[in-house]
């Protein structure tokens, strides 16, 4: 600790990148969260699948889905969900579990469809890589 100091005197560009870079991750944190409200993470996912039969949707492109998915899920690519609302239209009233590789699109598609007025539209946080570092199961079916 005693070097600390002279090290911040001797790099200040350094500590502001630093600085700047923990800003916008904190920022961007703060923003996903206004926006698409909260995620869930693999946890709570299964938690809302098992207590509130929680629809799934897969927003990745159909070749990933064909490679792996969470059991049950749909797939409606990101850029399609928009023209394909209507097959969701009848569980409005259901949570929606939305997610993609790692979480990123799979929060705008969260935000697409609350625009659209799904009260509970949640992205899985850390997408499907964090479900299968859960050692939670994916099939190809």
């Amino acid at each position: 600790m005693d070097a600390l100091l002279p090290f911040v005197t001797a790099h200040p560009l350094l500590i502001a990148a630093l600085a700047l870079s923990l800003l916008a991750i904190l920022g961007n944190e703060v923003h996903g969260s206004l926006t698409a409200g909260p995620s869930l993470g693999p946890a709570g996912a299964v938690r809302l699948i098992n207590d509130r039969d929680a629809r799934l949707v897969d927003v990745r492109p159909a070749a990933d889905f064909k490679k792996g998915h969470l059991l049950g899920a749909v797939n409606i690519p990101h850029d399609k969900l928009k023209a394909r609302l209507t097959e969701l239209e009848k569980d409005k009233s259901r949570p929606v579990i939305l997610y993609c590789a790692l979480g990123g699109t799979a929060r705008e598609s969260a935000l697409l469809l609350k625009k659209a007025g799904f009260a509970e539209a949640y992205p899985l946080a850390g997408g499907l890589n964090a479900w299968i570092s859960a050692s939670l199961p994916v099939t190809s079916k």
